[in-house]
């Protein structure tokens, strides 16, 4: 009989326990749909705030990669050449001149010095470069394109406030004038800027470029790379798979963890103490540059290069040496193959994060004014980001969106490494 009763019960006592749960179910669904909506917001209000930086980047950086160019008809004298040194000939002169016979009109030594403000003062550079790779010239009036100053430059791009007082702007009422002369004489033109991507620094807007930063972050990276991965994968590979487990190798584990958190400015600082003034390497070059970041990538690529070779089935080491492989042979001919699409991606990371590094370079003398675009990682140089801290630094309102320009350029590298990383993951990756 108690049998009966206590099995009577039994759907009471669920259906009890059945209207408690649906009761919270309620609440639990709505604590479920409270926190998507608080992941969601966290992920859209940090897409907004990343889209607003690449946006005010790329607005103020697209309009240095075209340049106002002013033609004028330069008469390329015999008499003011120097036939034995073509360089040393008065060329700025030429260029000065022609501008002269624009505007007949204007007389004065001040007023005719401010008509030169209109064209750069680089056009004696320009003008020379021409003549030497075009001698036929000589004796000649030839129409030639030379780029405008950085402030008509400016001008003719809408960055100033023609209708502000003239005090309150570099550009005067008369500069604008004769500047629209030009125009309404066709003689100004908007030409995609090549002096951005193929000259190096220069102290005036319109003709510094970024090719001389390229190069030498080329440079570092090449020496950065050559060191790098070899000594990363092999301290990886020992400490893996060949060194002891005692209290000697936890501290070196330890002791690489934590290198991976110092700030880069302590590898800065290290290299001038010892790449510099100890071992005497040269000052400002790519290669004690790919010495330091070698330093400071090495923890990332170990620490990656590691955890690839753990991810690699167990049951492959066994195989290997059950077949009667060695140890080195095991890991050099089955392990290793299978780990170096992770180690690849670690490396390519590593290189991504020292190809921004500002701070330790800054401490070897890197950031120094250098034109010359360098030809080996012993000359003097300059990376990117450095040249991006140098020109953000200028006082002209030129140099803020080729600031901005190198800043796109930086970016475009650092996204397509980490393409690269992704693609190379996804094309070797093995699913265990």
């Amino acid at each position: 009989m108690t049998d009966i009763v206590e099995n009577q019960g039994l759907p009471k006592k669920a259906a009890g326990i059945a209207e408690v749960v649906n009761r919270g179910l309620g609440a639990r669904y709505a604590k479920e749909r409270r926190f998507r909506i608080m992941g969601m917001s966290a992920i859209i209000m940090a897409l907004l705030f990343l889209v607003l930086l690449f946006g005010n980047i790329i607005w103020k950086g697209h309009t240095a990669f075209v340049q106002t160019m002013i033609t004028l008809d330069v008469e390329i004298s015999e008499d003011m050449i120097d036939k034995e040194n073509i360089a040393a000939s008065n060329f700025r002169g030429m260029a000065f001149n022609a501008l002269f016979k624009a505007f007949p009109d204007v007389e004065g030594r001040s007023n005719r010095r401010a008509l030169t403000n209109l064209v750069s003062s680089g056009v004696g550079f320009q003008l020379a470069r021409y003549v030497q790779e075009n001698p036929d010239a000589i004796g000649k009036t030839v129409p030639i394109q030379f780029p405008a100053s950085d402030d008509i430059d400016m001008l003719n791009k809408g960055n100033v406030n023609v209708d502000s007082d003239e005090g309150d702007r570099r550009v005067k009422d008369q500069e604008i004038t004769w500047f629209n002369a030009l125009k309404d004489q066709g003689r100004v033109d908007t030409v995609f800027n090549t002096q951005l991507l193929s000259s190096g620094d220069s102290r005036e807007p319109e003709l510094a470029g970024i090719w001389g930063a390229v190069v030498g972050s080329f440079w570092t990276m090449v020496v950065t790379l050559s060191l790098s991965f070899p000594i990363g994968v092999m301290a990886a590979l020992y400490l893996e798979e060949f060194a002891p487990k005692n209290r000697w190798t936890d501290l070196i584990e330890v002791n690489i963890n934590n290198l991976a958190a110092v700030p880069s400015i302590v590898f800065g600082l290290l290299g001038l103490a010892v790449f510099l003034n100890f071992f005497g390497l040269p000052r400002s070059a790519p290669l004690v540059g790919g010495l330091v970041l070698t330093l400071m990538t090495l923890p990332t690529i170990i620490i990656a290069s590691r955890a690839a070779l753990k991810s690699v089935p167990p049951s492959i080491r066994e195989a290997a040496l059950g077949m009667g492989a060695s140890r080195l042979q095991a890991m050099t001919h089955h392990v290793l193959p299978l780990a170096l699409p992770g180690m690849m991606t670690g490396t390519i990371i590593g290189l991504a994060q020292a190809l921004g590094e500002t701070a330790p370079l800054l401490m070897i003398g890197m950031v120094a004014f250098v034109v010359d675009i360098p030809g080996g990682p012993t000359d003097p140089a300059t990376v990117l980001p450095v040249q991006i801290y140098l020109w953000a630094d200028a006082p002209e309102r030129a140099f803020v969106e080729r600031t901005s320009a190198a800043i796109m350029v930086l970016l475009a590298f650092l996204i397509s490494m980490n393409l690269i990383a992704i693609l190379l993951r996804k094309r070797f990756e093995r699913r265990w």
